[in-house]
């Protein structure tokens, strides 16, 4: 194993803004040492309008991960795009495969892996709170799983979510989506999964729905994971819904990144001890 601790001195990096308290190094840096590598992995706090200046020197790092807001906007910036990437339009890990930047879609990965742990189905009634980046991929994937999805966004996102329904229409022609504020929720769901921030440290005390709307679902999966478990969580499991935050998302989705970047293998206790440890430490 010596051959890796000397041939693997490499940087890795979170991109996003603002970042503030982020887990992923202590994910990736764990990750990495059961594979034996010593890398690096930083926090690169980006302003949206700085994204394109800084992108070339983005390219001196081995592997970047990436979170809101440039989730969509760094695809061009890309050299080539996964079929992931492609797929769901949004990227969250890239590759530099020789020089060339290559972006892919890990989040599906932790998100469909995460609901099969919780114990339900996307081929179902959803309701998703949000459409921007992670968001945009749970939607486009219930939908290739024959959900019947319905989108609640804040007055100013309605445009965003009428051309996400709408390119989803095109790309899935047996698409059932439509769109809602999120303060006119009406009726019964399977599945609610929060996509948007709210409810994440340090404004811990705020939901993105109503009590009303959580009493009328089975399911709920938050993406928040700081805290654990979030209010939205906790007011779920009180109303005897099945609920669970996005902890073991952001691991399983980083779990995806290295075997992109390395062809990385884990066993199955290891990763159940660190999803346990991550949400521990928050």
């Amino acid at each position: 194993m010596f051959w890796k601790w000397v041939s693997s001195m490499r940087k890795f990096a979170l991109i996003g803004h603002p970042l503030g308290h982020s887990l992923s190094p202590q994910i990736h840096e764990r990750l990495f040492k059961l594979d034996g590598f010593s890398d690096s992995y930083e926090l690169l706090d980006i302003p949206p309008k700085k994204l394109a200046e800084s992108f070339e020197l983005l390219r001196k790092f081995e592997g970047l991960n990436i979170t809101i807001p440039h989730k969509i906007e760094i695809i061009p910036m890309c050299d080539e795009l996964d079929k992931t990437a492609k797929r769901y339009g949004a990227i969250n890990c890239i590759k530099n495969q020789g020089g060339k930047i290559i972006g892919y879609n890990t989040d599906v990965l932790g998100f469909v892996k995460s609901i099969e742990q919780l114990g339900t189905t996307l081929k179902s009634d959803v309701l998703l709170l949000g459409c921007g980046g992670a968001g945009r991929m749970i939607a486009l994937e219930t939908l290739y799983q024959e959900g019947n999805l319905t989108i609640a966004v804040r007055k100013d996102d309605l445009k965003v979510a009428y051309d996400l329904v709408e390119y989803a229409r095109d790309v899935i022609p047996t698409a059932k989506a439509k769109v809602v504020l999120i303060d006119e929720i009406k009726g019964k769901f399977n599945l609610l999964v929060n996509s948007t921030p709210v409810g994440m440290y340090p404004k811990s005390d705020n939901m993105p729905v109503s009590i009303d709307v959580i009493k009328n679902v089975n399911f709920v999966f938050d993406l928040v994971y700081n805290p654990t478990p979030t209010k939205l969580v906790k007011t779920a499991l009180a109303n005897g819904a099945r609920a669970k935050g996005g902890m073991a998302m952001l691991v399983l989705q980083a779990v995806a990144a290295h075997e992109i970047w390395d062809n990385s293998t884990y066993n199955n206790t290891d990763i159940n001890s660190l999803i346990s440890e991550m949400e521990q430490s928050v």
